[in-house]
């Protein structure tokens, strides 16, 4: 029987904790996301019971350690619905999952005159490896841009594809302005134009649906950080055929399977790519996180979400002054917005005394702030512990900063 997803909050003890004598209300989840304390407790047990390196060593707790890393390498696998385990690839991050496919996809399949399309609403880890891609290899740059709605303008995408499209980048959810893009469409008409798509879902795998091969992504890309796992291990899913087909990303042991001075072959999938010692931990802590998100019902969860998301917006709404970026045709988690005459630096300054946490800026996404012709804005973000409480505390957090700098102007 599926857990109430009210009672999440109880896992998560670092939401105990108070910041300028206040209750820590955490809005930034996009950036990443706090973990539950059994995430916390698998980590401690991996240090303090079998600390070892894996694939190589002869002894029990070294036996240990790879057990559970390979049982977490399946557990990913069966979460995204992988045909193999064997296309799971661990990496540090989304960042570094999608470095390794424009490097390595690249090197061998991307040459001269060949063209690469991402679109304008990509976190620049998923759009500036592309275009220095397109660089070393002399191919085109090709941007979809996004309407006055935050919705990607799916016409110019169409016209954008031809033969010489190599690769289509794509989030499946903005991390600034939250639009669900129809990814399974955008891959649709990208292999019927012969090229493959990589998929960024750091900000997607825990949120909506994450079936690679109901969407039948050639490449996903996550992070288990944002999905309630440690810091510092990521996936790159990948078909088979590609990641059979394309050269390692990194050199060293484990990913070779014989080195003479005459030869080197490499090792067979997926340790091809994963070089040197890895981060043993993260992928138990991330399977460890699978485990724990598993204990909700999935739909209920994605309801709950949206429920409360939708609060958020009808709560900004009525605040005077305030713009709330986007109003695309499906949103996931993320509230975007200014307030007129106030910096966005400054409100999240004045959030944070009061044990708000939100993010401000650019949020790694400066294609998007040149198209909205701001320099940045704040963003909450919202998780499966968010509740109604924390979106109040934000409405009061911005009607103070209102009253607050608007009314020392009027009088300075």
């Amino acid at each position: 029987m599926a857990r109430d997803i009210l009672s999440a909050r109880q896992d998560f003890p670092i939401l105990d904790i108070q910041v300028n004598e206040r209750p820590l209300v955490y809005l930034d989840n996009a950036a990443t996301t706090q973990k539950p304390q059994v995430v916390i407790d698998t980590l401690r047990d991996y240090y303090t019971r079998y600390n070892a390196n894996i694939h190589r060593g002869n002894y029990a707790i070294a036996y240990e350690a790879t057990e559970a890393y390979e049982k977490a390498r399946a557990k990913v696998a069966s979460y995204i619905n992988a045909e193999h385990k064997h296309e799971i690839i661990f990496t540090r991050g989304t960042t570094e999952s999608i470095n390794l496919v424009a490097y390595s996809f690249g090197e061998r399949f991307v040459g001269e005159g060949d063209e690469i399309i991402v679109t304008q609403l990509e976190h620049h880890s998923n759009y500036v490896p592309w275009k220095l891609l397109c660089e070393r290899k002399k191919a085109k740059f090709q941007v979809v841009p996004f309407d006055e709605n935050g919705d990607l303008d799916l016409e110019v995408y169409k016209s954008l594809l031809n033969e010489k499209t190599r690769v289509v980048a794509v989030n499946h959810v903005s991390n600034s302005l939250g639009t669900i893009n129809p990814v399974k469409e955008i891959i649709q008409l990208a292999h019927d134009a012969g090229a493959v798509v990589l998929v960024d879902a750091a900000q997607a795998v825990q949120h909506i649906e994450h079936d690679v091969q109901a969407l039948d992504a050639d490449f996903y890309a996550f992070s288990g950080h944002k999905m309630y796992g440690p810091m510092g291990v990521g996936v790159l899913y990948g078909k088979e055929k590609w990641l059979d087909a394309m050269p390692p990303f990194l050199s060293g042991g484990e990913m070779i399977s014989n080195v003479t001075p005459e030869k080197i072959s490499f090792n067979v999938l997926p340790y091809k790519f994963e070089a040197g010692t890895p981060n043993v931990p993260g992928p138990i802590g991330l399977a460890a996180a699978i485990d724990y998100l598993q204990e909700f019902d999935e739909q209920e969860l994605r309801a709950y979400e949206d429920t409360l998301l939708n609060y958020g917006i009808g709560k900004l709404k009525e605040i005077p002054g305030l713009t709330l970026y986007g109003n695309p045709k499906q949103r996931s988690s993320i509230l975007p917005f200014n307030i007129e005459g106030i910096q966005h630096f400054d409100l999240g300054v004045l959030f944070d005394a009061r044990g708000v946490a939100v993010r401000t800026g650019q949020h790694c996404t400066q294609p998007i702030m040149d198209a909205l012709k701001v320099p940045g804005f704040v963003r909450a973000s919202l998780a499966l512990y968010s509740n109604r409480d924390d979106i109040d505390a934000l409405v009061e957090s911005i009607q103070r900063a209102i009253k607050m700098l608007k009314g020392a102007k009027k009088h300075g």
